[in-house]
């Protein structure tokens, strides 16, 4: 089972968790570091798939007549 939580990690490197956590057993773990908190972690998550969706010709062809400079 796969199960992300958010974390606070503080200069010492202690982790806090943002939430309880219950487990039944010792399991490993992967930490992110979000280094820059202005940035949402939404908009890190999505951002492959955006910059997928975002970067093909239909897009560029779509939005050429507002890149046009009179």
């Amino acid at each position: 089972m796969l199960k992300s939580i958010q974390a606070v990690i503080g200069p010492d490197g202690e982790v806090r968790l943002r939430e309880q956590v219950s487990l039944t057993h010792e399991c490993r773990a992967i930490v992110t570091i979000l280094d820059d908190a202005d940035v949402s972690e939404t908009a890190l998550l999505s951002e492959k798939s955006l910059g997928e969706d975002w970067n093909r010709p239909e897009e560029d062809e779509a939005w050429s007549l507002l890149q046009r400079v009179p």
